[in-house]
């Protein structure tokens, strides 16, 4: 394998990859960030190719000042710091990236360490120090490195334009010689940043909206966009944890939720569902008899299918039609919309970068938050509390105190939490529902669409509780866009 040039020795090396899973077209990294990443010091490669499925050539990121190398185990050998988006491939076999990793090299990607497991114990294992962009602190100084956001962002908008276009009729109302055409009916289940982002698109399109949330505190954003809040009375008052996520609801409460859903999902043409459970399969809210009383050539776009999905009918990865009822599953829908998702992404990493890039040195222990709650291997262990409960590991303070048999964690709820997309993110796509922006993020948003270059903005913001004064209005102030793996919220 090819060394480092002597000229680079001691420089720090930030190498982004072409993606290797199947229909990822994004890219961890574009063009405009490497001049930022080379005045603080750093030295970046790119393998050929990368930028390709996002319409990126290579040629761009050498006008950038980046360096091309040819093929992934090049870049592999040669950089310090690598960035992906989607997890790397383990197994032992000629498509392993793992073994081209050197040792004490960081790893920077959508990993969804609550359920990847395998892949956890492979980084540990091979003394590599790993950051999950799933694993973002939902605070608000996290919130321009918030890539589940991003990439839910995407998720939504795509899952109400999928279901436009797979509806036999037209979404608005309209006045026409041959008579009036009545609007098509939405039921969004979710309002996390992919629910409201369906809402504010399907809105747009001319479609009478309505949307249901575990969390009541959510009404508000839902009927400031213009949607109607389905109240279900479930006895339920802790609906959500400390990071502002729906937590896992009992039997009861799903049975109470599916039985409203079903008479309100019957009288609608569409039915985006987003609801997701850190760590946990999807919750069924859409049952088959739901789907049996749905009017034939109904839509429902299920963004947590990654997880198993919403429906119970619903087949991950593909597009189904079930008594009548078009049933659409597909996964990473981010990476249907590279360009934006790719920018989006990439300005999330590169503000997690910033954190720990000074002088030309990465320093992964710097006394962040942020860094910390990220941070899932360092130095051979697992490092990330959330993680190695889920694991059925002790905490690694129990485990330094305990001799004998380990203690597992009392309180995992109380813990950073982190799963990827969908979404995103999706795979790698890419991340209850997920975490709730500010209605006035969203309509921020829709107030901006029509700007120059301005196809869509961030809504990442913090759960409603935690947002005092400070809105996440930014989205509508930046002169950039975008619509959004892999999924923790929907994402």
């Amino acid at each position: 394998m090819a060394e480092k040039p002597a000229t680079e020795a001691g420089r720090l090396t930030i190498g982004v990859p072409k993606e290797t899973a199947p229909g990822e077209r994004r890219v961890a990294m574009i063009p405009d960030a490497v001049p930022k990443l080379i005045a603080a010091g750093a030295r970046v490669i790119v393998q050929a190719g990368a930028g390709e499925g996002a319409f990126i050539a290579d040629e761009a990121f050498t006008e950038a000042g980046a360096t091309l190398v040819p093929d992934a185990a090049t870049l592999n050998n040669q950089a310090d710091v690598i960035l992906k988006v989607q997890v790397p491939k383990i197994g032992g076999d000629a498509n392993d990236e793992m073994s081209t990793y050197r040792p004490g090299t960081t790893l920077i990607a959508f990993l969804q360490p609550l359920v990847n497991h395998d892949l956890v114990n492979a980084l540990a294992a091979g003394q590599i120090t790993s950051f999950s962009m799933d694993s973002i602190p939902r605070t608000t100084r996290a919130q321009s490195m918030d890539a589940l956001s991003s990439m839910s962002t995407i998720s939504g908008y795509k899952a109400a334009v999928l279901a436009a276009d797979h509806l036999g009729k037209l979404m608005p109302l309209l006045m026409t010689a041959a008579g009036t055409i009545a609007p098509a009916k939405a039921l969004i289940v979710g309002a996390g940043v992919a629910g409201l982002q369906a809402i504010a698109t399907a809105r747009r399109l001319g479609a009478v909206v309505e949307a249901y949330d575990t969390r009541p505190v959510v009404k508000e954003q839902v009927e400031s966009l213009g949607a109607k809040f389905v109240d279900i009375d479930t006895g339920a008052t802790d609906t959500q944890d400390a990071g502002g996520y729906a937590k896992e609801a009992s039997a009861d409460v799903i049975q109470r939720q599916q039985r409203v859903l079903a008479d309100h999902a019957a009288k609608s043409d569409i039915v985006i569902t987003t609801a997701l459970v850190p760590g946990k399969p999807a919750p069924k809210l859409i049952s088959e008899a739901t789907v049996q009383a749905m009017r034939p050539g109904s839509v429902i776009v299920d963004l947590a299918s990654e997880m198993g999905g919403n429906c119970e009918l619903t087949v991950p990865g593909e597009t189904v039609i079930r008594h009548g009822v078009t049933i659409i599953g597909l996964i990473n829908l981010p990476s249907s919309l590279p360009v934006h998702a790719s920018q989006m992404y990439s300005r999330n990493v590169q503000n997690l970068l910033a954190l720990m890039l000074k002088d030309g040195r990465l320093d992964p222990l710097v006394d962040d938050d942020i860094v910390r709650g990220t941070c899932i291997t360092h130095g051979g262990e697992i490092v990330h509390a959330a993680t190695r409960s889920a694991m059925g590991l002790p905490s690694r303070e129990e485990a330094a105190a305990v001799t004998s048999e380990p203690v597992p964690s009392e309180n995992p709820e109380a813990e950073s939490e982190s799963v990827s997309a969908h979404d995103e993110p999706a795979s790698g796509t890419d991340p209850a529902i997920d975490e709730i922006p500010t209605a006035e993020t969203i309509q921020a948003t829709v107030s901006v669409e029509n700007e120059a270059g301005a196809a869509s903005a961030e809504l990442a913001s913090p759960p409603a509780d935690r947002v005092e004064t400070k809105h996440r209005t930014r989205a509508a102030k930046r002169d950039t866009g975008g619509t959004g793996g892999t999924s923790k919220e929907l994402a």
